[in-house]
């Protein structure tokens, strides 16, 4: 009998906390239907209709990506939609199915406001605010710029469920909760740039320069962004800036490394590439602004925007970074060549030299596609020798730091003082395009039928024929018939703010 009560007791206070609770939902939905609110009549059903299947987040993430020109800004685009999928996901397959909710009825909604065509799906609980939840919280994880221009959207998207008639409001709750959960989840499966450890790179000393005082900036006017040498005058005005075409850019570094305190370059990472072989020569520090198309350097070291670096040229916070090397160095001369990002023989540097000759014409990107269609279809691979071995060879790559990634096309390094070369060669055969493709897959394979992966710190190439292209960040030269690659260990100080933002 004392069982018996105590269920019936307990009984009765879920149904009492169940009919307040529903009670509280009914007063709050006919509350905001029979309010006026002042300028959300064109706006939020039109904003409500806009957010079916996701095609507004879609189109900001476009936005968002397009704008932002940096990694951090597609990393935010690219995290809000994988939120918003994760939130979809649960809602439709398990949230619509799991509570059969009625749709709130419309007698006390005014008919302006209603939808054109109402949903037909069950009310609880809201998939349109779980997307706009998750895809805002997954913007703001990346970046908290854009993630307060996106709230305020999120936030109307969701009430406007509410304004319409088609949600109550307890709907409305849930389905954001569910979607910052969705947005938080794949944080923990893929964490943010935040969350990363801390770089394993040793720290160096660097003059701290307030305002940029006693640094010169070179900056190479056929850049892919060179339109960011106004935030750097804007950021560090006691900096002298020196904007200059490609071919003057040898001059001017050497006349800009003979009186500054430290070094700065805007450009991509072959203008990199020579401002670090000039900083390393005259032992200055360098500040690299990411100013090219791709970056690949500064995006490595964690910088990623003018502002990063203008940080650590004021703070004096600076990183050492091995150089690569080899010897000889372009074009057969005595003096080594030195790579920060890469070093590749066989079909890459053919690539990169056709795909130079066609961009002028139709533009970088559909020249690079070409490019690639052609060289895959190559008949005859490389031939040499690889520590004395001879053997054939669709690509041989070497890295300045072991990178993430696997396969001929590997991912970002964590560590650019790591005193290691990462080896990557794709082996002669028939079709190299798959061949290519088959080492990608190899996964984390040191050895495959198709692509062997090694970490040295030397390595000797030999029997190279007469004629054969090397590239090394982005350049490409004529390779001499023997070489030896190897690193100079922590060369160079790169400015690099130690807490990212």
């Amino acid at each position: 009998m004392a069982d018996l009560h105590r269920q019936s007791t307990g009984s009765r206070e879920t149904s009492g906390l169940r009919a307040l609770l529903s009670s509280w939902d009914r007063q709050v939905f006919t509350g905001v239907a029979s309010r006026e609110w002042p300028g959300a009549e064109p706006v939020l059903p039109r904003l409500s209709r806009s957010a079916n299947h996701g095609l507004l987040w879609f189109g900001a993430a476009a936005g968002i990506a397009a704008l932002g020109r940096d990694a951090r800004s597609r990393r935010a685009a690219v995290r809000g939609v994988a939120s918003l999928a994760v939130a979809s996901a649960v809602i439709n397959t398990v949230g619509k199915r799991s509570v059969r909710r009625a749709r709130p009825l419309l007698d006390a909604v005014p008919v302006m406001r209603q939808l054109k065509r109402q949903p037909f799906t069950t009310s609880f609980p809201s998939g349109h605010a779980a997307s706009a939840a998750a895809f805002a919280t997954g913007v703001a994880l990346e970046s908290k710029g854009w993630g307060a221009v996106v709230a305020p959207v999120a936030a109307s998207v969701a009430f406007s469920r509410v304004y319409t008639g088609v949600h109550y409001p307890s709907d409305v709750l849930v389905g954001t909760a569910l979607g910052v959960g969705a947005a938080l989840a794949v944080r923990g499966a893929v964490p943010t740039r935040s969350q990363m450890p801390a770089p394993g790179r040793p720290r160096e000393h660097a003059p701290a320069l307030p305002g940029g005082e006693g640094m010169v900036v070179v900056v190479n006017r056929e850049s892919g962004s060179a339109d960011c040498a106004p935030a750097v005058r804007t950021a560090l005005p006691l900096s002298e800036v020196v904007e200059c075409a490609p071919d003057e850019l040898p001059v001017e570094l050497a006349k800009a490394a003979g009186s500054a305190r430290a070094l700065g370059i805007v450009g991509g990472d072959g203008t990199v590439n020579l401002a670090a072989t000039i900083a390393a020569t005259h032992r200055l520090p360098l500040a690299v602004f990411p100013g090219g198309t791709l970056n690949h350097f500064a995006y490595d070291l964690g910088i990623e925007s003018v502002v990063d670096t203008c940080r650590a040229v004021e703070a004096g916070e600076a990183v050492g970074v091995d150089l690569g090397r080899f010897r000889p160095g372009p074009g057969g001369r005595p003096d080594p060549g030195y790579f920060l990002n890469t070093f590749s023989l066989g079909v890459y540097p053919e690539l990169v030299r056709i795909r130079e000759r066609w961009s002028p014409r139709i533009g970088s990107w559909p020249a690079g596609i070409l490019a690639a269609g052609r060289v895959l279809r190559g008949e005859h691979p490389l031939e040499a020798e690889i520590e004395g071995r001879r053997r054939p060879m669709w690509l041989l790559f070497a890295g300045n730091g072991v990178y993430k990634g696997v396969g001929p096309t590997p991912g970002h390094r964590h560590n650019l003082a790591d005193g290691l070369l990462d080896i990557r060669v794709v082996h002669g055969g028939r079709l190299p395009g798959l061949r290519l493709l088959g080492a990608a897959l190899a996964g984390k394979l040191n050895r495959s039928p198709v692509h062997a992966a090694r970490r040295l710190h030397r390595l000797r190439i030999g029997g190279i024929a007469p004629g054969t292209l090397l590239a090394y960040d982005g350049e490409v030269a004529e390779a001499p018939r023997d070489l030896v690659v190897d690193k100079v260990v922590d060369a160079l100080t790169v400015y690099r703010p130690q807490r990212l933002l």
